[in-house]
């Protein structure tokens, strides 16, 4: 990054990394509202805010751990291996961020928009998984701006449909898991492609 440019959001940016590995040590519950708080000031469709964030913690985060784990089995390898660490990164942290999209965008335009139930059923389907999205890397960068760790699970989309029920959530379009916590130790991340290679210029 060209330092002519650099400031403190830039800085974070850069400095997020996915840590799968915590600290024995609580995180303060004022940590906690923050990256809540930054989670909520994303931009979403319509101004629906149409997410919800369960906090987990203690014994039901352990439960949590070891569902994953069981789960893993019922997956080949490759798969498996990952949900086990997920399961493992879970148990590390000492709390647990769920995140899912209520369906509150989807009810509300499918029924503003006058057009063929489907499509615009669709179109806000997508909207509101963009939105909870946006949620989530506000939040994973909060937390790195207060020098705790994160990282997103995707891997646990694979079983989205046990953790909603084990949360005792309405099933939805989108679920993320993410644990945080301090960082058992920090890491350089992996080497990001060159622009030349992902930005077209017409």
């Amino acid at each position: 990054m060209d330092n002519q440019f650099t400031n403190e959001t830039l800085k974070t940016i850069y400095q997020r990394r996915s840590i799968r590995q915590f600290k024995d040590m609580p995180v303060d519950s004022s940590m906690i509202q923050a990256v809540l708080d930054a989670a909520n000031q994303a931009p979403s469709a319509h101004n629906q805010q149409a997410w919800k964030f369960v906090i987990i913690r203690d014994q039901k985060k352990q439960q949590l751990a070891r569902l994953v784990s069981q789960k893993a089995a019922d997956f080949p390898k490759p798969s498996a291996s990952i949900l086990r660490m997920a399961g493992r990164s879970i148990g590390s942290a000492p709390v647990v961020i769920a995140a899912m999209n209520t369906g509150a965008l989807i009810n509300h335009g499918t029924e503003l928009f006058k057009i063929e139930h489907d499509l615009s059923e669709d179109f806000f389907r997508t909207m509101e998984i963009q939105s909870s999205a946006a949620a989530v890397e506000n939040l994973l960068l909060a937390a790195t701006s207060l020098g705790l760790g994160s990282v997103w699970l995707g891997v646990l989309f694979l079983i989205k449909a046990d953790i909603l029920s084990f949360l005792g959530e309405e099933q939805g379009e989108f679920m993320a898991v993410i644990p945080l916590g301090h960082p058992l130790r920090t890491n350089t991340g992996p080497k990001k492609r060159a622009l030349e290679y992902v930005v077209k210029y017409l």
